[in-house]
């Protein structure tokens, strides 16, 4: 027997201070390091977007994925928190 799974999650992450460091250039490498994140972790992206502070995600996250270990897995949070201009 199986089970059907839909649970959409909508994930919001700032920057540090909420410092406006993501830059338009700059959104699309962190765009495709979370697509990757998720892709290799069977989750499937929605949608992406963001401001130069923050950052929206709407994604399926697969059902033998915690939500907390993925983010702490992929180090989501550290890399988009912590960011600063001289990554951009």
């Amino acid at each position: 027997m199986s089970t059907y799974t839909q649970i959409f999650y909508q994930i919001v992450f700032s920057t540090k201070n909420r410092e406006k460091t993501m830059t338009e250039s700059g959104q699309e490498k962190v765009y495709r390091y979370i697509w990757g994140i998720l892709t290799n972790n069977n989750c499937h992206l929605y949608r992406i977007g963001g401001m130069e502070d923050h950052l929206h995600i709407v994604t399926h996250i697969h059902p033998t994925v915690a939500v907390s270990n993925l983010i702490k897995k992929s180090i989501i949070a550290k890399y988009l928190l912590g960011m600063n201009t001289s990554v951009y």
